[in-house]
């Protein structure tokens, strides 16, 4: 089991950027694709990226071209860098570890706390 920590969140204005981590615990980390997840007051929770063990990024196509998802292994971290923020971007954002055939099937049914974006206009 993968345990996440996430943090980065804020208030920031629209055209602005923001840096998420996901701090994971657990030696095999580094074997699983990992996902960053957002949801908004009333909304479902939707995957928003992945990245896989090797380092692969998939994005949803609401945030390709503005955000960037990344890792470091050796931290066992997975990052998510915010830029060009919109204001339906605003949400609490989350991580887990994902299914490497299908990103929107999670791991683990154990979530953190997320971290709070919102993005004013």
């Amino acid at each position: 089991q993968v345990q996440v920590v996430e943090s980065g969140g804020g208030l920031v204005q629209a055209g602005g950027s923001l840096r998420l981590s996901c701090a994971a615990s657990g030696r095999t980390f580094s074997l699983y694709a990992m996902g960053w997840f957002r949801q908004a007051p009333g909304k479902e929770r939707e995957l928003v990226a992945a990245i896989s063990s090797g380092g692969r990024p998939h994005y949803e196509d609401s945030v390709k071209g503005r955000f960037t998802i990344s890792r470091d292994n050796s931290q066992n971290t997975v990052y998510l860098q915010m830029n060009s923020l919109k204001p339906e971007d605003t949400a609490v954002y989350l991580c887990n570890a994902v299914s490497v055939g299908d990103y929107e099937l999670v791991l683990f049914s154990s979530w953190g706390q997320g971290t709070q974006v919102t993005v004013s206009s």
